[in-house]
């Protein structure tokens, strides 16, 4: 049997890298951080578990990724859905909603995730977080801004703010609320993106900016 070439080489390390940061977002989503530990993952991924101390230098540093590549196609499929647009109204509409909606649908995984940005280690560089900051930036670009430099990180900070306001243990706001804020700062009517039910809060028009 001949060997393998390099180039099939890395596609199976990308496909066990990817397996892996599967696993661990299903794992911590169902049981929690502390609750579900690296031999859990290596076998729930089908793989051993020193591979994953080879990818990983350690079990924050993977949630980490495993949660930035969750965000980063959430991200990417609802920039890509039909109908697809180039318009940037409608991409950061897309984009807001795309975040905030993992906080409802993942709250788990999401608080968790948050807990660990402000920990000491902070925010980890990854694959998979330079890939999310791809489109977030991409979005901030094609929406219009004059400062990218300046608004992409504001963008950054104002979505996690938001997912930490829907997720605040005893004293969460409404997503409704919180998205009509961001909505409201970007001038996005609120029909943009894939509007809750039931319209804006308090039955106030939709929040287009002039």
């Amino acid at each position: 049997m001949s060997p393998r070439s390099p180039s099939v080489n890395e596609e199976l390390r990308r496909r066990s890298r990817e397996r892996i940061l599967r696993a661990t977002a299903d794992l911590v989503d169902a049981h929690g951080y502390e609750a579900t530990t690296l031999g859990d993952i290596a076998e729930r991924a089908g793989t051993a578990r020193g591979l994953i101390s080879y990818y990983f230098p350690g079990k924050r540093q993977l949630l980490q990724a495993a949660v930035h590549r969750l965000m980063h196609l959430t991200l990417e499929e609802a920039l890509e859905r039909e109908p697809r647009t180039e318009d940037g109204r409608e991409r950061l509409a897309r984009a807001i909603d795309a975040i905030l909606g993992l906080a409802v649908t993942r709250p788990t995984l999401m608080r968790t995730h948050m807990a660990g940005i402000l920990q000491a280690d902070g925010f980890v560089q990854c694959e998979e977080q330079q890939r999310l900051a791809f489109l977030l930036r991409d979005t901030v670009v094609r929406y219009g801004s004059a400062d990218v430099d300046t608004d992409y990180p504001l963008l950054r900070a104002l979505l996690m703010g938001a997912v930490v306001a829907v997720l605040l243990p005893g004293a969460p706001l409404p997503l409704e609320r919180l998205r009509s804020e961001l909505f409201h700062r970007y001038g996005l009517d609120w029909e943009a993106g894939m509007p809750p039910d039931g319209g804006p809060p308090g039955g106030t028009p939709a929040l287009r900016r002039r």
